[in-house]
């Protein structure tokens, strides 16, 4: 079928596998992202001055020197900054521009502006020159640090207990212990598209800004308090991102205020888009952890108390680290009842960048520690960790297993149905006994496999956060226009979001297009991040599309005579009861001349959440959406080297809004999340805290070549259900959840590593499992 034919008005526009609307754009180069954007006459360019060490005292800059390079038009530090020199968007200690101290090797220091981006560079490249420091001690180990006890903000506590002894005294009456370490590697985001802003000085004074970025408010906000500007005089424009994955949420800021800050000194327009190397120097990643973990359990495996504290690597300022932080606590559960767990949450200072959202914002390292306990209990028994998994579900409303650490009541639960199914289809315990089979005859390549489920709560932990808008404008050719908060990069949100107009409003989706997110059409919005965009910005655009719909159905009933409630909307046309017809254009040509407003604004604020940050309890997601995978690899014990034999997907996204869009997020969600748990290695060097890891040629993320080429290797079958949740046509978020579909990728090593030693031992893997940390695990357990 082509793709034409699929917009075709007789397919329902919901539900169906309608194409993402910059499809084609993309295959045929033509999309156009910030760099795209026609220059306008007199752009300079801009380029950063990074700090050459991990920390020190600024004791001087030589700017002079740089202002006499080839192109140079200006060179600015920190006292140029008229307002706030602060990017920080929850506690204020992220300096645009550092000034007195740096805090950590690639900080921006100065900024240079110049004719072309190569004399910019040239210029910026000279900072170990024209800077005077006083080098200091620099802080890198985060179990250092946290022996310091030096944090970025205060520690977190969750406890929940229903043992007379509380957490200690039910592990102390546990039949059986175990604890543990285990470290988590973070992980960069590395969006094709890098960081860019292009700012243009209007002739009022005011700022236009081009930005790739996630949260177009919180830009507006930053550049207007940075240079003493109402928000109203400042407009952040981002037509679409070339990738996000919440590293342009909050740390886009700095490059849309340096550019902002040059093009108001200067009042030309300034571009600064930074090389891949730098974007890694400057910016932070997810969050790496380290673990120490204590469990009881019974003979089955069922989990009597649990004890956990989490050390998370913050980087040298908070950013987003407490919400991340809190989001690892809420997913500790995954989908599992813990009766008695206690919960200790650290975010250590470190003189490293400083670390913010990634996919998934916390919710995949919390859930990935439980996955690492249930397994390491499963080989002490000589279970299947299946089966011990199985007897940790939660269980159904009202049975006394059915509560979160956090007090929220699970009442969506469909985690074993979802994987039973996955189970059955995927041959999973007869796999199991070929893998044993072929390992006890194969003394150097070695089979794993593994089941992981998922549990993910959907929502933004900052409850005003739950909140969007939309405009809907209908012109009087019958055409519709949807503007919204939200931001596309990819993910297929402006689709999703113009099918939901289109299917109100009875229209095939070539007659509603989506504009570019602008803060002067939807003020105050939030980021595009938590998986939320498809559910606040489909609700605000269904809100705005109904009133629409309200008004052209009264227009019509007054026409033929009848009851506004008889008017149907489908087909590109407006039907009456008794056979009346009108194409829908002419019932909005006939609104238009009876003055009938033809444009709505929209408005959803998520309803029933609440969040006690200080106890660290109530109800902050919406719903949760489930999942399960099973992955089988192929270890090579002599190299470390593997091969992903076969993966088996089944996510949960409620009753989808276009089963290709999630099936495409289903799969890119586990495979970046692959990436991060088996190749995707930060590292940074001991003594001069450069990260060393800062290009393509060193950092490897995953490709097409890491996935099974064997027909049927590699299935996704989205789960059949509706959203037991009042979410936009019932669907659920698919955009960070399928991440930790992944699990089952670095469990399923483990596995193989676990092959190589006795029966029930218990491999010191950690993530990423790259093959020098496989080998480790193998000579653990040979």
């Amino acid at each position: 079928m082509h793709l034409k034919d699929l917009s075709a008005a007789a397919l329902p526009v919901v539900g169906t596998s309608l194409p993402h609307e910059s499809a084609a754009l993309h295959v045929q180069g033509r999309a156009a992202y910030v760099d795209d954007i026609a220059e306008a006459a007199g752009t300079l360019h801009a380029a950063l001055g990074l700090s050459p060490v991990a920390h020190g005292r600024l004791l001087g800059m030589d700017l002079a020197a740089l202002r006499a390079m080839p192109g140079v038009v200006a060179v600015y530090s920190a006292a140029d900054i008229p307002g706030q020199n602060n990017v920080g968007p929850i506690v204020h200690d992220d300096p645009i521009l550092a000034s007195g101290e740096l805090h950590y090797l690639g900080q921006p220091v100065f900024a240079v502006i110049a004719r072309s981006r190569d004399e910019a560079r040239r210029a910026a490249a000279r900072a170990k020159d024209v800077l005077q420091i006083e080098p200091l001690p620099a802080q890198l180990d985060l179990r250092t640090a946290h022996a310091t006890g030096q944090y970025v903000v205060p520690p977190m506590h969750l406890t929940r207990s229903t043992h007379p002894g509380g957490v200690a005294g039910a592990m102390a009456a546990a039949p059986h212990q175990l604890s543990g370490q285990f470290s988590l590697g973070g992980q960069e985001q590395f969006y094709l598209e890098g960081q860019i802003s292009y700012a243009l000085p209007q002739d009022d004074g005011g700022l236009k800004i081009h930005c790739s970025t996630q949260h177009p408010s919180e830009m507006q906000a930053m550049v207007a308090h940075a240079l003493q500007l109402d928000a109203n005089q400042v407009l952040v424009e981002c037509r679409r991102m070339g990738g996000g994955f919440g590293g342009k949420e909050s740390q886009s800021a700095l490059f849309a205020c340096v550019a902002a800050l040059a093009a108001k000194k200067l009042n030309k327009p300034v571009k600064l888009r930074v090389d891949r190397d730098d974007d890694f120097l400057i910016t932070g990643r997810r969050h790496g952890f380290e673990f120490d973990w204590q469990a009881g359990f019974d003979d089955s495996g069922r989990l009597l108390a649990v004890d956990v504290t989490m050390l998370g690597q913050a980087g040298h300022s908070a950013d987003l680290s407490p919400p991340v932080l809190t989001r690892a606590i809420c997913h500790l559960d995954n989908a599992y009842w813990l009766p008695d767990v206690a919960i200790h949450g650290f975010l250590p200072r470190t003189n490293t960048q400083s670390n913010t959202a990634f996919r998934g914002f916390g919710g995949p390292q919390g859930a990935l520690v439980i996955e690492v306990i249930i397994d390491q209990i499963a080989r002490q028994l000589g279970l299947d960790p299946l089966a011990v998994r199985q007897v940790n579900w939660y269980g159904l409303p009202g049975s006394g297993r059915d509560v979160t650490p956090y007090l929220q009541p699970v009442v969506d639960n469909i985690i074993a149905p979802l994987t039973d199914e996955l189970a059955a289809s995927s041959d999973y315990l007869a796999r199991r006994a070929e893998v044993a089979a072929f390992n006890a005859t194969s003394p150097w390549l070695k089979k794993g496999l593994a089941l992981t489920p998922v549990k993910f709560g959907i929502s933004f932990n900052v409850n005003h956060f739950n909140q969007a808008g939309a405009l809907v404008h209908i012109y009087r050719d019958g055409s519709v226009l949807v503007n919204h908060g939200g931001t596309e990069m990819g993910q297929g949100l402006n689709t999703k979001v113009a099918q939901v107009v289109a299917h109100e409003l009875g229209l095939p989706l070539a007659r509603v297009r989506a504009s570019a997110t602008d803060t002067s059409k939807i003020a105050n919005t939030s980021a595009t991040a938590a998986s939320t965009g498809a559910d606040l910005n489909g609700k605000a655009a269904l809100d705005a599309a109904q009133k629409l719909k309200k008004r052209l159905a009264e227009v019509a009933a007054s026409h033929w005579q009848v009851a506004p409630d008889q008017v149907r909307f489908e087909g590109n046309a407006v039907l009456g009861p008794d056979g009346q017809h009108e194409a829908f254009a002419a019932i909005v040509e006939q609104a238009y001349v009876a003055r009938v407003q033809l444009w709505a604004d929209g408005f959803y604020a998520t309803p029933g959440l609440h969040w006690n940050r200080d106890t660290l309890t109530g109800r902050p997601f919406y719903y949760f959406a489930y999942g399960a995978a099973v992955s089988e690899v192929l270890l090579d014990r002599l190299t470390g080297e593997w091969r992903l034999l076969r993966a088996d997907l089944l996510h949960d996204v409620g009753r989808s809004l276009n089963p290709a869009i999630d099936i495409g997020q289903v799969e890119g969600g586990f495979v970046q999340g692959m990436g991060w748990l088996t190749s995707e290695e930060l590292v940074w060097h001991p003594q001069s805290g450069k990260l060393l890891t800062h290009a393509p040629s060193t950092y490897k993320i995953p490709t097409a070549n890491d996935l099974p080429h064997a027909p049927g290797a590699f299935t996704t079958r989205l789960y059949k259900g509706d959203n037991v949740e009042d979410s936009i046509h019932r669907s659920k978020a698919v955009g960070e959840p399928p991440l930790l579909l992944s699990f089952s990728v670095f469990l399923a090593l483990r596995d193989a590593a676990a092959a190589c030693g006795a029966l029930g031992c218990q491999p010191a893997l950690s993530a990423p499992a790259t093959p020098e940390a496989l080998l480790r695990a193998v000579q653990s357990v040979s």
